[in-house]
């Protein structure tokens, strides 16, 4: 096995480029599976498309068709590959799959079809017909060296591809989720060298590649005085592909057939309601009413649940999408006003509440989190996170309980889970002593409880606006006490 070089065109993708690269060139006999999955334009098929440029590899993107068209479209695609004056004829995806695998006869070699879940939703046996074909003993397969590799974007599908009782679980060699680049890739992907505006950028468009290149065509925002421009003649303008593509993204998704139900869902979370009581009280619905639209949303890759560290029984849902977020915390409200009016810059200034405390506020703690677990110096914690993030504590002196944006956990040489930090997280507001006495007394509830190890826990402030003097100070003198700022999440 072999990585081959990287394109100079394609931005970071290390680790899925040497991935694919190493399945695609692997010497050992026998055709072998791979899945490569992930949401929507965050260059999958750049990636499988440079790979068969690389290798000259066979490369299929199937369309929504009936099963007979489809059939026709690869036979055209095959024949043009081999070079055949004319399509190949075939009469049911069992030749094909045969045709696919002599391609490898010689060498080793990608295969690839794209948007696989369009074929398999035309004819569902699809995957048992590429079951048996790669059964073993069986000629076809082990004289054959086709790398195989299904790719789709429709996450619950792909996701059942390879689990439970489905055809082809444990026949992949590769199975590989390509991500959304995350806020310090994006930021620099974007080129926007001012933290704040990098993470509100962040807040709206998330970490895919497309949004800029295909979407937008490399408008970037110049600077912080330029941020309101660039989402007004971007996100908010009806001439913009961004405006309705949070809209797109839900009926990309075949599971989700009650759109309406599903807006909802989203729209409530969005507003606030992140656990499963506030959000079946914003649809009027009982709790019991929603474990079928969460789990499919969740399976969809388009909420995530986050259990409450204290609390077993307590889950908060976010959006995983920020455009998603976006749309249904600040567009979907003013959606016909948006539409319709020749001058948005009002409604988005009517919409700044809604912005910085649904969409800035939650996105940052998500972002201090996230840097807290893979980013943050490993000293800074006194050692390296295991586990982090948020919980609740009750405090019954006070009949109250404390939200905690940040809760980091180590782990020590008996695999135990001491806490190494607590973390507040605020947008719009300069911190002061005000939030570190606030944290302090957490800290003593917590300790109070004995066993979670929270006496040596550092108390962290995470702001993207700033500190007070008075706390710099005391941060300066007391190493249990951290601040973290905006600039400090992109070093």
């Amino acid at each position: 096995m072999a990585t081959l070089p990287r394109p100079m065109e394609m931005f970071d993708r290390e680790r899925e480029w040497g991935a694919l690269s190493a399945f695609a060139t692997d010497e050992a006999s026998g055709a072998t599976l791979g899945v490569v999955s992930g949401r929507r334009r965050q260059g999958k098929t750049f990636l499988l498309r440079a790979l068969c440029r690389a290798t000259g590899g066979f490369y299929f993107a199937a369309e929504e068709a009936t099963d007979g068209e489809s059939l026709r479209q690869i036979g055209a695609a095959i024949g043009d590959h081999l070079g055949s004056p004319a399509p190949l004829s075939f009469a049911d995806w069992r030749q094909v799959v045969d045709a696919l695998l002599a391609l490898g006869r010689e060498r080793p070699v990608p295969v690839v079809i794209d948007e696989f879940p369009y074929l398999a939703r035309a004819n569902p046996r699809l995957p048992s017909i590429i079951q048996n074909a790669l059964a073993p003993l069986r000629v076809e397969r082990d004289q054959s060296r086709a790398r195989l590799l299904l790719c789709g974007s429709a996450m619950s599908f792909m996701g059942r591809l390879l689990s439970g009782n489905a055809p082809l679980r444990g026949r992949a060699a590769l199975e590989l989720v390509v991500p959304t680049l995350d806020h310090r890739l994006a930021a620099e992907f974007w080129g926007v060298v001012d933290p704040v505006t990098a993470l509100k950028v962040n807040a709206i468009v998330g970490g895919t590649p497309a949004y800029r290149r295909e979407f937008v065509r490399d408008d970037v925002p110049v600077g912080p005085e330029d941020f309101d421009s660039w989402v007004l003649r971007t996100v908010l303008s009806p001439t913009s592909p961004l405006f309705r593509e949070a809209r797109y993204l839900l009926a990309d998704e075949p599971d989700l057939r009650d759109a309406g139900l599903y807006h909802s869902v989203l729209a409530a979370i969005a507003g606030g309601n992140a656990n499963r009581g506030g959000i079946a009280s914003y649809l009027g619905r009982k709790s019991s009413d929603l474990a079928h639209p969460l789990t499919v949303l969740e399976d969809c890759g388009l909420i995530t649940r986050e259990p409450d560290v204290f609390k077993a029984n307590r889950t908060n849902f976010r959006i995983n999408e920020p455009l998603v977020a976006f749309y249904h915390a600040v567009m979907r409200p003013i959606w016909s006003d948006l539409e319709h009016t020749r001058d948005a810059r009002r409604l988005w200034e009517r919409a700044q509440r809604r912005y910085i405390g649904n969409i800035l506020g939650p996105h940052l703690e998500h972002v201090c989190r996230h840097w807290t677990r893979y980013f943050a110096p490993d000293d800074l914690f006194g050692d390296v996170p295991n586990k982090v993030g948020s919980g609740t504590v009750n405090d019954p002196a006070r009949r109250t309980s404390h939200e905690l944006d940040v809760v980091a956990y180590g782990l020590d040489d008996d695999n135990r889970s001491p806490l190494l930090a607590i973390g507040e997280v605020k947008w719009g507001e300069v911190m002061g002593l005000g939030h570190l006495e606030r944290l302090t007394r957490i800290r003593a509830l917590l300790t109070a409880q004995e066993r979670y190890g929270a006496a040596d826990a550092r108390l962290v402030c995470y702001s993207a606006t700033g500190f007070t003097d008075d706390l710099r100070d005391r941060a300066a003198t007391d190493p249990g006490v951290v601040l973290v700022e905006a600039a400090d999440l992109y070093r």
